[in-house]
């Protein structure tokens, strides 16, 4: 059992390291500002109290994506029962925000298109950004590897095809 220090540095060390991760979950699945804001929140608290439990079985952004891809889903499908809110996209910087860059449109366009799946999908998309390979995202999820192809290689033909409309 870790001493609430223990608890607290280690908390420290995963939030500033994986801070992209989270940026990504977090983007990936909420929508608007205060939605971003809101499930960061709810996933720090996941990750605060997951650490207990961590044993280092897996590494720790394994750990941490499954903890917050869990907590994502969780909160996703929670507001999916609320009603929607008028917010957009494109107000004010996101606390999350790395640095002062201009959002590039193209990048903002692919988080559109990644927060349009369904949970699952958005999970596996955003491991294979971060290079996880199939096993480690069949562990994660809890789905056969081979699942795991067949669904990434539909999703990049879906968002290939988007793409090729958008450009048309």
């Amino acid at each position: 059992m870790k001493s609430q220090a223990e608890q607290n540095k280690v908390f420290k060390e995963w939030i500033n390291s994986y801070k992209g991760l989270l940026f990504k979950i977090t983007k990936s699945y909420a929508r608007t500002l205060h939605d971003q804001d809101d499930l960061f929140q709810e996933i720090s608290l996941k990750l605060w109290k997951s650490i207990p439990k961590f044993k280092g079985n897996s590494s720790a952004s394994t750990w941490i994506y499954r903890v917050s891809l869990n907590a994502a889903n969780t909160w996703a499908l929670k507001e999916s029962k609320r009603t929607t809110r008028s917010e957009t996209l494109n107000e004010a910087t996101h606390i999350l925000a790395q640095g002062s860059e201009k959002p590039n449109p193209r990048v903002e366009w692919l988080y559109e298109q990644i927060n349009k799946l369904d949970p699952i999908d958005r999970s596996l998309t955003l491991m294979m950004f971060d290079g996880f390979s199939y096993a480690d995202i069949a562990a994660i999820l809890g789905i056969s590897e081979s699942n795991v192809g067949v669904k990434l290689y539909r999703i990049k033909k879906q968002i290939t095809k988007l793409s090729e409309n958008l450009s048309q």
